[in-house]
Formats: C-alpha cells, sequence, structure tokens
C-alpha cells in the first residue's frame, strides 16, 4: 500500500496498509509464497487492493503511525504502476532503473497481502529488469590503489549484435528455474515443434510469464507468451467467451506462429524477439531510420524494456540449455499437420 509521510509526502509502501510501519511480526508469519509468475493490476484490482489495507489500516495501524502516515488512494497507487509501464516504454535506462527502490518497498507490501502476490511477482520481474538496466549504465569504480583486476569472465562470450548478452547471463546464471517449468515444457516443446522451431527457444516462456498460463501484463498482454489482444486474434486465438491466451497449447501455437513470421521478417532472432516485445512497426522503423542491419545497431533507440528483453531471453535460452545466440537456429518447415496436436 503506497503511503506518505505527513506534510512531506514521500512516497513509500506500507506492509500491508502499515502492518510493516508498525513493526507487526504477523505480515511476515502470513505472507504467501511467492507465486511462480508475474500478473499486472487492472484499475478494478488496484481499487480492490486499495479497500483491503484500508480494512487492515484501520483495524491494525496504531494511532501514532497513522498520526505520521497518509494512506494514498487508489488512483495515486495506480499511478505508480502507469509511472512504471511508462518508464519502460522510453529509451532512457537510467531512468527505468530509478524506479528500483520504490519497487523494492512496494514488492515487500504486497507480499503481505496473500491475495495479491501475484503483484509482487509482476514487480519482481519488472525489478530484475531494473537492476540489470543500473548494471548496464554505471561504470566500474576505480579503487584509490588502481584498476580492479579483471574477474574470471562469466560462462559465456561476448555476442555480436546483442547488447546486454554477457550482463544478463551472469544473472541468469543464479536464477533457478521457474517451479512450472516442468509442467508446461512439454506442450510448448511440441507446439513449437511443429512450426519448426529451434527447441531452446521454449525457454522464451520464462521471460514472458515464468511459464504461469494466467500471466497478464498493464498493457493487456495475458498468457505463458504474452500476446496482445489484436495480436492473439490475428493469429487465429479467441478473447470470448474464453480468453484462449490462458490455454498453454493454444498460446503456445499461437505464440510460435508469430515468432516464426517475425523471423522471417527480420531474417534472425535478436531481431524477432525485439519485434516481439516492441512491436513490428518500431523495430522496422528503427532499422530503416538508422539504416541498420542489426539489433546492435537499434538498441539504444528502442523501448529501454525492449533494449534489455531480447539479452535476457537469449541469456535465458543459454543458461537453460547451452544454446548461444549464435547457435540458435533459423525456422524449418516444421511437423505441422503430422504431429501437431499430440
Amino acid at each position: 500500500m503506497i503511503f506518505a509521510r505527513t506534510g512531506a509526502r514521500w512516497a513509500g509502501w506500507a506492509l500491508a496498509g502499515g502492518l510493516a510501519a508498525a513493526g507487526a511480526a504477523r505480515a511476515e508469519e502470513g505472507a504467501a509464497p511467492a507465486s511462480p509468475a508475474p500478473a499486472a493490476p487492472t484499475t478494478e484490482q488496484v481499487a480492490e487492493l486499495h479497500a483491503v489495507a484500508e480494512s487492515l489500516w484501520d483495524v491494525f495501524v496504531p494511532e501514532a503511525i497513522k498520526a505520521e502516515y497518509e494512506l494514498l488512494g487508489p488512483d495515486e497507487l495506480f499511478a505508480f504502476f502507469t509511472r512504471l509501464e511508462t518508464a519502460g516504454r522510453q529509451e532512457d535506462l537510467e531512468k527505468f532503473a530509478a524506479f528500483a527502490p520504490e519497487t523494492r518497498a512496494a514488492i515487500a507490501a504486497l507480499r503481505a497481502l496473500p491475495d495479491y502476490a501475484d503483484y509482487a511477482d509482476w514487480l519482481r520481474e519488472q525489478l530484475a529488469d531494473m537492476e540489470a538496466a543500473r548494471e548496464a549504465v554505471t561504470p566500474p569504480s576505480v579503487p584509490p590503489d588502481g584498476p580492479v583486476k579483471p574477474r574470471d569472465p562469466a560462462p559465456s562470450k561476448v555476442v555480436a549484435g546483442v547488447p546486454l548478452h554477457d550482463l544478463w547471463v551472469g544473472r541468469m546464471a543464479t536464477r533457478p528455474r521457474p517451479a512450472r517449468a516442468d509442467e508446461y515444457l512439454p506442450v510448448v516443446r511440441a507446439a513449437f515443434a511443429a512450426e519448426g522451431l529451434p527447441e531452446a527457444l521454449v525457454w522464451l516462456a520464462e521471460t514472458e510469464s515464468s511459464f504461469n498460463p494466467r500471466a497478464r501484463s498493464p498493457a493487456g498482454a495475458r498468457g505463458l507468451f504474452q500476446l496482445m489482444p489484436e495480436t492473439a486474434k490475428s493469429l487465429g486465438l479467441s478473447l470470448f467467451p474464453f480468453d484462449q491466451r490462458t490455454q498453454p497449447r493454444a498460446s503456445a501455437r499461437a505464440a510460435a506462429v508469430y515468432l516464426k513470421k517475425l523471423h522471417a521478417r527480420f531474417g534472425d532472432w535478436p531481431l524477432a524477439l525485439a519485434a516481439y516485445n516492441g512491436g513490428e512497426g518500431r523495430v522496422g522503423r528503427a532499422l530503416k531510420e538508422r539504416g541498420a542491419t542489426d539489433f546492435a545497431g537499434v538498441a539504444e533507440h528502442l523501448p529501454a524494456e525492449t533494449r534489455l528483453y531480447v539479452p535476457k531471453v537469449l541469456a535465458t535460452v543459454q543458461v537453460r540449455t547451452g544454446v548461444t545466440p549464435g547457435e540458435l537456429a533459423a525456422p524449418t518447415a516444421g511437423t505441422a499437420g503430422t504431429n501437431a496436436g499430440r
């Protein structure tokens, strides 16, 4: 729950509407385990979250805390998510990284509300990108006694055309596999094989949703592969009365078809992934305006989230499978029509 110090209006987050500020151990003991998937709040859900926290604030927060802090409204709560989304769409990594402190506090706050653990998971994915952005824009420090001795290189090599790839390899190497990966990998592998996509690319689902078929974003993307509504409909998925984006088999097959189309248009996986995340039009225009032919040539002119997304996906693939970006094969004819339905 966002709160502000009375008279100062500095932004922060209070655990369960102020329980952490009161020092209540109950918040920590009652926190639900993290869900394996990010889910982003809608306006209605933010309003519901605010109502829950408001009731907790009234019941559990001591008067001394109430005198020092004030509870912010749902509009201000939703504004936080909107500002965060806007920052990700801009090209400035430093501005995006600046949201990290507030986001860390928000994650801790939302963990105290079991029904809203998915919000904390969504924010945790955003925080990982912010931390990578901060690392990318921070120059290495030089101690008084001279330059730092180079560390042993991470288990990856510099990848031409994919800025920040090695940074993400180092970060993903310490990240555990999503809890639901083994449950959905067979379905995704079959769908990708049907379209002739390289098997290693199934790990795109980790970056998109942590293998949660119900995951959704503030922009309206949903499912294992976070397909936007119009994209999903163009790929033959139905959104009503049941949203097929939440059905693993249908979502994976649609994503595979779309990825194959993007590779055919842009000619390699880094650009295809950039278009998957940032949009075909934006990537196409950036290539044309810059006279570029690869991702490295346009990365700095794409949204911060896309600039981070491409190396993150490719690093995830490498860490999970050992397949480097250069070894990620182009699509083939696939098995559609033979065993696609198995």
